[in-house]
């Protein structure tokens, strides 16, 4: 068997990844262009970890799915790189995505216990659907009277989300921390919006002062500090003692 040097291997490593059309398995690099080479799984999962680490900060990462390895774009530069398609990204009714997490967290399980946890209906269209889209299939038959399908996720399921297998799949804890921020988020916005509506409705009620005018404030402290020349006056002519009455004039 030819040898590789660690360099070439990760080239051809990720050359193949590169030009596949779906995720590719350590068995499948195996099997097919490392077939004939002198290559241990030790050898080439170094290979594969350094190429993740490589692409680990680049726009272009390298990544593990169910399936295998593939490459695949930042999730954070999916806003900017969906301008290159025309088309939009489907948009997928509630039912539906309920239905999918119902199959994905109690598989294997039948339709009609997923319409007793959700207590309506499972249209046929969004079984069809989610089979179509080789995110659901049919794993067998629950035994009892009418033998109703049991559904469970795919590979395609775990491919398109990014997931390597079912474990990684979010937690009612991640669901229940991911509420509790969407609640902080709304109580703040909307103090926030009462806030500024109270401080318009201020600045609206209190307009600007005049020059040369006073508050009725300002003139009810003064009266009580400086009382008025008449008010003076008029002690004077009631003072009783004429001395007094002569000191004081």
């Amino acid at each position: 068997m030819a040898k590789i040097s660690p360099v070439q291997l990760k080239q051809l490593v990720e050359a193949a990844v590169f030009v596949s059309d779906a995720p590719v398995s350590q068995e499948q690099l195996q099997d097919t262009v490392l077939s004939g080479l002198k290559v241990g799984k030790k050898a080439l999962k170094q290979a594969i970890d350094e190429l993740q680490l490589e692409y680990q900060s680049r726009g272009v990462q390298l990544v593990e799915v169910a399936s295998g390895y593939r490459f695949q774009s930042m999730d954070s530069l999916g806003p900017w790189l969906s301008k290159l398609w025309q088309e939009q990204a489907p948009r997928y009714s509630r039912a539906l995505l309920e239905t999918l997490s119902m199959v994905a967290y109690r598989q294997p399980i039948t339709r009609g216990e997923i319409e007793d946890v959700r207590g309506v209906a499972v249209s046929s269209n969004i079984m069809k659907t989610l089979i179509e889209r080789d995110w659901v299939k049919v794993v067998g038959h629950k035994e009892v009277p009418g033998r109703p399908a049991l559904y469970a996720t795919t590979k395609g399921f775990l491919n398109y989300f990014s997931l390597k297998s079912l474990k990684d799949l979010p937690s009612q804890d991640a669901f229940d921390a991911s509420n509790s921020q969407d609640e902080r988020r709304v109580i703040t916005e909307s103090a926030q919006t009462t806030e500024q509506k109270t401080e318009q409705k201020t600045e609206q009620n209190d307009g600007p002062i005049k020059a040369g005018e006073q508050s009725s404030d300002k003139n009810v402290s003064a009266e009580e500090q400086i009382p008025s020349e008449q008010a003076q006056e008029t002690k004077l002519d009631n003072t009783d003692n004429p001395n007094q009455r002569e000191q004081l004039h």
